[in-house]
């Protein structure tokens, strides 16, 4: 087999969430910089949320965008609630790559509503996926990289949501926030071990976590909203004149987090925002 070269040469990464969206484009920038993969996605819809989410099939195509990039790829549909799930897929890639070295907890979901409004369960469906499900990656691969005594990297996503509050959106901000607080802990608990720990903040990304019918409702005011006049409002929001990033612009950081350039930097949640924050 030839020898990769790039910038993630040699490591194994992690990455939930994978099947479309901000994980896909997560797992094809990393297996061009070298890297082999491993990736886990429910590939279905949750109950709570109100936009298609991914399906077996937009994993399968991930892994295929891997291979073609030069990566390979060890895949599983399964839950990131779910400590079974997790520990399934980490033991095939382990055996499959022998090695982790990278940590990308990625898996979210969005719903909205003012907090008095709403559901019990969407309020803890939003809870358990997007602060439970990090905190079950963590726990999970955490002694891995502790035991192999080589270091490594482990990046959540978070928000901007979890760095200020969002009007309507309080259970999300609040799972947000929880991400951000639980990394910031594990990157002083790890650190000894010479992993650091990471938190990656957007504001809008342009992946159908915002382009569907309840996000389009919600920047304009009320049922019937368009994607033309929600785009207006998310550009209204930030400093460069732009509605939403490309899933690449917050990829370039995971890469950069992922690789020996970031070896000292830890604990630190980072926006990547077209300067929404320092708008606001």
């Amino acid at each position: 087999m030839t020898e990769r070269t790039g910038r993630l040469s040699g490591k194994v990464a992690l990455i939930t969430g994978a099947a479309r969206g901000q994980g896909r484009s997560h797992a094809v920038g990393f297996a061009r910089e070298g890297a082999d993969v491993i990736l886990i996605d429910v590939c279905e819809t949750l109950p709570t949320v109100g936009y298609a989410m991914a399906t077996p099939e937009d994993l399968a195509e991930t892994v295929r965008l891997v291979e073609e990039a030069g990566g390979r790829a060890v895949s599983a549909v399964g839950d990131v609630r779910s400590a079974a799930d997790l520990k399934d897929v980490l033991d095939r890639g382990l055996e499959a790559f022998g090695h982790l070295d990278v940590v990308a907890a990625n898996a979210g979901i969005s719903t909205y509503g003012a907090l008095w409004e709403t559901p019990e369960e969407q309020w803890d469906e939003m809870l358990d996926v997007n602060a439970k499900g990090v905190w079950q990656t963590l726990k999970a691969t955490a002694p891995i990289l502790i035991a192999q005594g080589t270091g490594g990297s482990v990046i959540a996503t978070s928000s901007c949501a979890g760095i200020r509050g969002f009007g309507y959106a309080s259970a999300y901000s609040a799972a947000k926030h929880a991400v951000v607080g639980m990394v910031k802990s594990l990157a002083i608990e790890i650190a000894p071990h010479n992993v650091r720990a990471n938190v990656v903040c957007p504001f809008s990304v342009g992946t159908g976590m915002i382009i569907n019918q309840p996000t389009y409702d919600l920047m304009t005011g009320g049922p019937g909203g368009t994607y033309e006049a929600s785009a207006a409002a998310f550009q209204a929001m930030n400093l460069f004149p732009i509605p939403w990033m490309d899933v690449e612009d917050v990829t370039n950081l995971y890469v950069y987090l992922a690789s020996d350039e970031s070896r000292y930097l830890t604990g630190q949640a980072i926006p990547v925002d077209a300067g929404f924050l320092s708008r606001q």
